[in-house]
């Protein structure tokens, strides 16, 4: 992620509150709307793809989502960074009503659709390594979570 330039400290959301996935969703999509990364439109995209096509991974003690959606709502390839305050429920990814608490999220801006999939590759070795994610999750810099990702790609 950092080679292809779309980690930044700025696009670390450290605690995130939400309710519910669409609320954490949109609070950051619109975190990211507001840095000028994605179009209007990006913010409703993301949150109804979600509700289609569930992004939540069970990757052990710390659950992951990885929200996303098509290209044309985006300005600017990058990847936000949302730590949850408190996990909230969201439907496993290829699942209709099987839940995990996400803790952290990775939101998708991509520019071209055949990046997403090598962004994808990328972030599964983020995903596969419990400690890593232990580490974002209880950061408490934008910094710390930047380097942690950084030091394992």
């Amino acid at each position: 992620m950092e080679s292809m330039g779309l980690l930044r400290q700025d696009l670390v959301v450290r605690d995130l509150e939400a309710s519910s996935d669409q609320g954490a969703i949109e609070k950051l999509a619109t975190f990211l709307h507001e840095k000028g990364i994605v179009k209007e439109s990006y913010i409703n995209a993301i949150m109804e793809r979600e509700k289609v096509f569930s992004t939540g991974l069970p990757t052990g003690s710390i659950g992951v989502a990885i929200p996303h959606t098509d290209v044309e709502h985006v300005n600017e390839a990058a990847v936000a960074i949302g730590i949850l305050k408190e996990p909230v429920p969201f439907t496993v990814m290829a699942s209709d009503d099987d839940k995990v608490d996400v803790k952290v999220m990775f939101m998708l801006a991509v520019k071209e659709p055949h990046a997403q999939i090598e962004l994808l590759q990328t972030l599964m070795g983020v995903l596969s390594d419990p400690e890593l994610l232990t580490t974002i999750s209880e950061a408490t810099s934008n910094r710390e979570v930047y380097e942690a990702i950084t030091s394992v790609l």
